[in-house]
């Protein structure tokens, strides 16, 4: 026995009205499993993924990748039944009614702007010969094609005679007395006139929206320091040597992140989130800590929780595991909110100097750039070390360009002195 079941868009989580419809896992035609994952949803900054509370096929989808849908609202009609679905119908069902609210923002269909679109029927073309011009690709032997790539002379542009466009001998002499021959050997570019069309959906339209508003409505201040980390490479790498198999191999970041809250215990308002429509800083005790983070939807930033609390250790454990739940789009709402003070890294591609964005309503934001190794003076001599600059913005309505510059000051006395990181 058969029937219909519509599958309405879920509550996932308080508070949620409207969901961005990021990706469909099945199309009309398609069987499904119960538990099959059917498509992908955006909430404020996490994925969710919508699984199939039934098995049998899907008849129609209720709404376009791109599109707003609201809680509640149909998401996809499937025919449930018993044993063995009869084969798909040739046919394919209209689609589902998409509430009028959940139509707003609809850009193209993503596969369809992806995918150039080739004509659905081409004239056949006659022969060549008869434009007195070249095919797409031009009919010559072997010798002559070799002649040509001495003579520096692109085929494409020399008229054929010869039978069904064939390029004979002759061509390529009046070619060549008509227009000269090139540079024997040269490389030609292919004039190219195709053009993607890319709507930003899911989490890139959210971090475009964040990175719109942070550069809107907050002036940044940006102050860059040069740190040397001779010293603290020294002390990472007697820690690892030490304590790797037990505690695991630490990264510069979980030292910086010991140091920033060291510093902001000196310079509690760079802890702090400014909620500028009813003009109210609020400054924290507790460091949560966002590690900005790359991943293949883009960027996101989870959350060290209470790094003021923390080991270098379990700092560094808390950021991997954020970081692969955030590469995996399974980090959830919390883990990626909530943040007091960002952290930004590049890695080996951190550069000389960057200019951070700060992660709005956070009021300021730390990136380190790649260490490199230099001569300097140190006492007289002239010395190789390591060193690597730090570059903050800040937001100067409620961060004064002097604080901030003796915030940085006050991370380079920790860092370069890493003792200071387990002085307490």
């Amino acid at each position: 026995m058969t029937g219909i079941r519509v599958i309405k868009v879920p509550d996932v989580g308080e508070g949620i009205a409207e969901v961005e419809l990021v990706a469909w896992h099945v199309k009309p035609g398609d069987t499904v499993t119960e538990d099959q994952g059917l498509a992908d949803v955006m909430t404020d900054k996490a994925s969710v993924e919508i699984p199939s509370p039934v098995a049998g096929r899907v008849l129609a989808l209720g709404g376009e990748v791109g599109q707003m849908l609201a809680v509640g609202a149909d998401l996809i009609r499937i025919e449930t039944a018993g044993a063995g679905l009869a084969p798909a119908a040739a046919s394919t069902p209209a689609p589902l009614a998409v509430p009028a609210a959940a139509t707003a923002r609809r850009p193209m269909d993503a596969q369809a702007s992806q995918t150039p679109q080739a004509p659905q029927s081409a004239p056949r073309r006659p022969a060549a010969a008869a434009f007195g011009v070249s095919s797409d690709r031009p009919i010559a032997s072997p010798a002559l094609r070799r002649r040509a790539w001495e003579l520096g002379v692109d085929l494409k542009d020399v008229s054929a005679s010869g039978s069904a466009g064939r390029i004979m001998q002759a061509d390529l002499d009046a070619h060549v007395a008509a227009h000269g021959a090139g540079t024997p050997g040269a490389a030609r570019g292919v004039e190219r006139n195709d053009e993607q069309a890319l709507p930003v959906i899911g989490l890139r339209r959210r971090i475009a929206l964040q990175m719109q508003e942070s550069k809107r409505r907050i002036p940044h201040f940006s102050y860059v320091e040069e740190i040397d980390v001779t010293e603290l490479e020294g002390l990472r790498a007697a820690l690892n040597a030490k304590w790797s198999a037990e505690r695991g191999r630490l990264t510069l970041l979980p030292l910086l992140m010991r140091a920033l809250v060291l510093a902001v215990r000196e310079f509690p308002q760079v802890n702090a989130r400014f909620d500028d429509e009813v003009g109210v800083v609020t400054r924290h005790g507790a460091v949560h800590l966002g590690i900005a983070t790359d991943t293949r939807h883009g960027l996101v930033v989870p959350v060290v929780r209470h790094a003021e609390a923390r080991t270098v250790w379990s700092m560094a454990a808390e950021m991997a595991r954020l970081a692969e739940a955030a590469r995996l789009g399974r980090a959830t709402r919390a883990e990626l909110s909530g943040s007091t003070i960002t952290i930004s890294s590049l890695g080996a591609l951190g550069g000389i100097v960057s200019t951070p964005v700060i992660n709005r309503p956070e009021v300021a934001i730390v990136a380190v750039n790649r260490i490199v190794e230099r001569p300097m003076a140190r006492g007289g001599a002239i010395v190789l070390r390591q060193v690597m600059n730090l570059s903050s913005s800040f937001d100067h309505r409620v961060v004064d360009g002097i604080d901030a510059a003796r915030f940085v000051q006050a991370l380079r006395t920790v860092l370069e002195a890493p003792a200071l990181l387990f002085a307490e």
